[in-house]
């Protein structure tokens, strides 16, 4: 247990159940002032290309560094959570991200006569990273802590869906600030929402002051399975992670390139681009709720995660023929392939919550800050690696190459994925090896 619950049992004070819902609300405005940076600074793609003079290569390696920051820094913020308590840690990364996006508004910046370079715009993009990183493992341990299981889904997915309303806020905001008043305001903008979200975790984010954190949950449970078990050494954290990183390339396809994509391909204007891409994080956002209410009612968590990849590999396919097809046969195929657009970004944006879900689950409360920090660091290694490999593909076969590798991304996440298992009155550890 962390020192804030210690304190806060040795006061005598205990905070009713229903401060658990502040506690969520936390974590959601923190997950959604980081996201607003990590997944709205790319829908400013076009206008990063041509105010730092960036090629497409160029442009892949910036944004690229967000996802390496974040990446690089999940496991050692996530182990310092489960020491430090989840508070703390969020409290500091909050902070110091808001520093690290107010220094790029004040000195890394095109402004007349001068065009920072790419490396000085890549470092500090990867500042940025590095230091959010500490958001989504803090802020999953907390909610983990405060809510039981039957309930931890949707709480989860609740938390989640901060990811795409953040993006989604910050799709419609940052290419306008960007185009009209530069990127200092776009910047201020992202540093002023963390320090906000900062006073409101202060004020509200504290850990339970009960023992055992609601780490009482279903036979499933790692915690009551593998009582000893490391996060670390456990195959099937390490297959939720790696098949949650391989089903968010096609996410990150559209997340990262999909403006370019609009704007090149299609010859979309900053108004529908802008639509577009907050009409694939509205969508996700509602799609996270609804499947974290779902999976919690039917128990179904894995089988709903097998289903994503099935459904995200059909559309990305069926956007890579449609792509070919507009390109080889010139037809009016603008909107249909709009369409795909978001309803492939949506489907492969729907199942985070459930994904963090099942393997704070396994973990155990007390360990979830690591378990998290696998998932995301095997996420946002993606991140760093799809912006990077998208303009080769161009390059080699155009945008219906790049959906389709999407799609076989999206496949491939199929066999990683743990399956199912029932769980019988006579639960064993045995009963539930990885299959």
């Amino acid at each position: 247990m962390g020192s804030e619950s210690v304190a806060a049992g040795r006061s005598g004070f205990v905070r009713p159940a229903n401060h658990r819902w502040k506690v969520l609300g936390v974590g959601f405005a923190a997950n959604a002032s980081f996201s607003a940076a990590f997944s709205g600074i790319p829908t400013t793609a076009v206008f990063l290309r041509s105010g730092y003079h960036l090629s497409n290569g160029g442009l892949g390696l910036v944004l690229g560094m967000l996802g390496l920051g974040i990446a690089l820094s999940e496991l050692p913020w996530g182990l310092l959570t489960d020491r430090w308590g989840d508070r703390r840690v969020l409290l500091l990364g909050l902070l110091s991200t808001a520093a690290a996006l107010a220094g790029l508004a004040l000195f890394v910046v095109p402004a007349s006569g001068h065009v920072p370079g790419t490396p000085t715009l890549a470092l500090g993009l990867l500042l940025v990273g590095l230091l959010g990183g500490s958001v989504n493992g803090s802020s999953g341990r907390a909610v983990m802590a405060w809510f039981r299981e039957g309930q931890r889904g949707l709480a989860m997915s609740i938390r989640q869906t901060a990811v795409p309303a953040g993006g989604g806020l910050g799709a419609l905001v940052l290419p306008v600030l960007a185009a009209k008043s530069g990127f200092a305001s776009a910047y201020a903008a992202l540093a002023m929402a963390c320090a906000v979200t900062a006073v409101f975790a202060w004020r509200w984010l504290h850990e339970p002051s009960h023992d055992g954190m609601h780490d009482v949950v279903h036979g499933s449970d790692a915690a009551v399975l593998h009582p000893q078990l490391s996060p670390l050494r456990d195959p099937r954290i390490w297959r939720v992670a790696l098949g949650a990183g391989a089903l968010c390339v096609p996410q990150l396809a559209v997340v990262t390139f999909g403006t370019v994509f609009l704007h090149d391909f299609n010859r979309a204007g900053v108004f529908a681009i802008s639509v577009t891409m907050a009409a694939v994080q509205t969508g996700a956002a509602i799609a996270r709720v609804w499947s974290g209410s779902w999976t919690d009612r039917r128990g179904n968590r894995r089988a709903y995660l097998r289903g994503c990849s099935w459904l995200t590999a059909s559309l990305f396919a069926v956007l890579a023929a449609a792509t070919g097809w507009a390109a080889l046969h010139q037809p009016s195929l603008s909107g249909p392939i709009v369409a795909l657009i978001v309803l492939g970004g949506v489907s492969a944006s729907a199942w985070h919550g459930v994904a963090f879900t099942e393997l704070a689950t396994l973990a155990g409360t007390n360990r979830a800050g690591t378990a998290l920090a696998i998932g995301n660091t095997c996420v946002f290694l993606t991140l760093f690696v799809t912006p990077l490999a998208i303009p080769p593909l161009l390059a080699w076969g155009s945008w219906p190459l790049v959906w389709a590798v999407a799609s076989f991304c999206a496949l491939l996440a199929l066999p990683v994925f743990p399956r199912a298992f029932r769980v019988g009155k006579n639960v064993t550890p045995q009963s539930c090896r990885v299959t």
